[in-house]
């Protein structure tokens, strides 16, 4: 019998996923890690990238957040983002719509917005054009 770990991933919107995995690999504020049945229990922020679950099946599923938290009991994961969405509905025109006005705002020097909320922006939308990379060359 395979272990598996029930795994909640919410955002401010919705919830996103809930169901059982055997490996949870989420991106950390001092690293990936990489979360199996029975881990420690630990509690970190979450850095804006990618969120891989790996089910019984053998099936993988891919999210983006946007940071937030991360909550880790023996047989629960909970995953609380400030954004999260699965990685095959991240929206590209979008994403490379956002990257370009946070070029831009970055390069205004007039100060019409917070040169960190266009930074902070700029590496949302550089993180899903990465992961919408990654998925196109497993074929996924």
């Amino acid at each position: 019998m395979t272990m598996t770990v029930h795994v909640d991933i919410v955002s401010a919107e919705k919830e996103i996923f809930s169901g059982s995995a055997e490996m949870v690999f989420a991106p950390a504020e001092m690293g990936e890690v990489g979360i199996t049945p029975r881990h420690a229990p630990l509690i970190s922020k979450l850095k804006p990238g990618e969120v891989r679950l790996k089910t019984a099946d053998n099936e993988e599923h891919h999210f983006y957040v946007s940071g937030g938290l991360i909550e880790v009991q023996p047989h629960m994961v909970i995953i609380l983002a400030d954004t999260a969405i699965r990685a095959k509905d991240i929206d590209e025109a979008a994403a490379l719509n956002a990257k370009v006005k946070a070029e831009e705002a970055l390069e205004d020097k007039s100060g019409k917005m917070d040169y960190g909320q266009a930074q902070a922006q700029l590496a949302q939308a550089i993180m899903q054009l990465k992961m919408l990379d990654k998925l196109r060359k497993r074929g996924g």
